[in-house]
């Protein structure tokens, strides 16, 4: 699928705020549809509360932003972190007070919404940055909160994009979010049909979820030796650790003490835990 890739610049660059603007200062957004994501627009038809708190994370050119907007929808928020697209943005929706358009990084945001909308976010950050993402969007939400829209399931060649699969997606998201729908999209455009899943994921306001620190691991032995630990102690639900080692998101009935982990760990000097 070479129309979905977008590195105009070294894929070895960092993917930051000067990477993706310059994605939109060249117009390299192989990406973007020039619509509305079929499975999505069949969600929002769904819906009923015009005023319910949206949220569109990496909104890109936001079509599902202007669909909910025609649809009468009240109070909706996009947060992107490139300045030209967002400039762009705000040109756009100038005369639109029930919209409101954020430049800044998604993982500093502050808000609690009814919904989030997933729509190309995920697959553009990092697989390192997968364990933050199920922990920012879990604060997001507000108590009956839902995390709605595509997440691929597949795996690219050049990224970003940066694919996955259902079984991984279930062992990330597991207890923080209860599974409300994660299946095949039916109505994908042709070009991704049958690599996207539709997700509805409900928050879990039952559990903490906890996001931390981790340094000293360098090999996947050793994440699986502490992962496990951690996942051994009473109450805790879900342990996962970033690609990259250096975050753990841990799942539990009730806030584990920090230093009840660091104690568990103790056994090798180099390995230190902190909160983020």
């Amino acid at each position: 699928m070479n129309n979905e890739q977008c590195c105009v610049v070294s894929c070895d660059k960092p993917l930051d705020k000067e990477y993706w603007d310059a994605q939109y200062k060249a117009a390299a957004t192989g990406w973007d549809l020039g619509k509305v994501s079929p499975p999505i627009k069949t969600y929002i038809d769904t819906l009923e509360n015009k005023n319910a708190a949206i949220l569109i994370p990496g909104c890109g050119n936001t079509y599902e932003a202007e669909y909910l907007l025609e649809k009468g929808f009240t109070n909706v928020t996009v947060i992107d972190i490139a300045p030209t697209l967002v400039e762009n943005l705000n040109q756009k929706f100038a005369s639109n007070s029930n919209i409101k358009i954020v430049l800044g990084d998604f993982f500093e945001h502050q808000g609690s919404y009814d919904l989030i909308i997933e729509q190309t976010f995920f697959c553009a950050l990092p697989p390192t940055m997968r364990q933050k993402y199920v922990w920012k969007i879990h604060q997001l939400l507000a108590e009956e909160g839902i995390l709605t829209g595509l997440l691929f399931n597949r795996t690219f060649e050049v990224s970003p994009p940066f694919g996955g699969s259902l079984e991984e997606y279930k062992m990330l998201f597991n207890s923080a979010f209860d599974f409300v729908k994660m299946e095949v999209a039916q109505n994908s455009v042709e070009p991704r049909a049958n690599s996207e899943l539709f997700i509805e994921f409900k928050k879990n306001n039952e559990f903490k979820v906890d996001l931390y620190a981790f340094e000293g691991i360098t090999c996947s032995g050793c994440m699986n030796s502490v992962t496990g630990k951690f996942s051994s102690l009473n109450g805790v639900m879900n342990v996962s650790m970033s690609s990259n080692f250096a975050e753990v998101l841990i799942v539990s009935e009730k806030e584990i003490p920090l230093e009840e982990l660091q104690n568990i760990v103790s056994y090798d000097e180099k390995y230190k835990i902190k909160k983020i």
